[in-house]
């Protein structure tokens, strides 16, 4: 799946839900995705969270397949800045 397809997917996971901070996924070599807001882009920027793991990852965890808690405790994803900000993600992936 393109980083684009993936961003899409995102954008109508937002799109509504309320979420208002902006999070940074680093995804390595294959890029990042970032949502700020109700908007999503594939434009690297800052972000009050950064959260860094790979697109295989990213993928089992924006299908379910993947526990985030169990992720962050196996070392798969990193949280840089506000936890909080991540943890309020789960609302929306």
């Amino acid at each position: 799946m393109s980083l684009d397809a993936i961003a899409e997917k995102i954008r109508e996971r937002v799109a509504g839900s309320g979420f208002d901070k902006s999070v940074k996924f680093d995804l390595g070599d294959d890029g990042v995705i970032v949502i700020d807001g109700q908007s999503v882009s594939t434009e690297d920027s800052g972000a009050d969270c950064t959260i860094t793991m790979s697109k295989d990852d990213f993928l089992a965890l924006t299908s379910g397949d993947l526990n985030p808690t169990m992720a962050f405790m196996q070392g798969k994803l990193k949280v840089e800045g506000d936890m909080s900000i991540a943890m309020q993600l789960s609302q929306v992936l």
